[in-house]
């Protein structure tokens, strides 16, 4: 696992569209779909560790998010041929055994991670109703072998100043996980 921060995108994009399929429902989602609604584009997978200790916390908290009226999509973008972990079928297995209540999509061509220049899992994007990036970072300062307790505080606090009409967090630390699994010839440049 080599540790990665995310690129930190800059605020103010405008989130490009996708349409990915949904393995739970066997659907395509597009991020059109949640036109006026603020979202939160989370770059996941099922194997990596940084994923696996938020998970829990991540659910809970996506719930109490969609409740306020800000979606919750996650994408799995990983090269499932030399990480079946992270395959389809386990992604709808992943999602009922931590209770996502959110899509959980399929990035097969790797196409939407370039697009949001997503570096690793977790990297989590908070999109405002006119889908234009307001927050993208860490999750919480917890990392594996650590004491320090999963909170997800900093991505709720941004989505509180989102929903206050606040302007976007000045202190935004990048997430850090595992990198995404590129398949051969999609590597980013350095």
């Amino acid at each position: 696992m080599a540790r990665t921060p995310s690129n930190m995108l800059e605020l103010g994009t405008q989130a490009p569209n996708f349409s990915l399929l949904n393995p739970a429902t066997d659907k395509q989602v597009k991020l059109s779909d949640y036109k006026g609604k603020p979202v939160i584009l989370a770059f996941i997978c099922n194997h990596c560790p940084y994923v696996i200790l938020i998970k829990e916390v991540f659910a809970k908290l996506a719930n109490e998010f969609q409740e306020k009226g800000v979606q919750v999509i996650a994408i799995n973008s990983n090269d499932v041929e030399n990480y079946p972990d992270d395959s389809p079928e386990k992604m709808i297995k992943d999602s009922e055994l931590n209770g996502y209540n959110f899509p959980y999509l399929y990035d097969e061509s790797q196409e939407v991670a370039m697009q949001y220049q997503a570096a690793c899992t977790p990297d989590l994007y908070l999109f405002d109703a006119d889908h234009k990036l307001y927050y993208r970072g860490q999750f919480d300062d917890a990392r594996p072998n650590t004491d320090t307790p999963v909170t997800g505080i900093d991505l709720k606090n941004a989505v509180e100043s989102l929903l206050a009409g606040k302007p976007s967090p000045e202190n935004q630390k990048p997430s850090l996980g595992c990198n995404i699994k590129w398949k051969a010839g999609n590597e980013p440049s350095s």
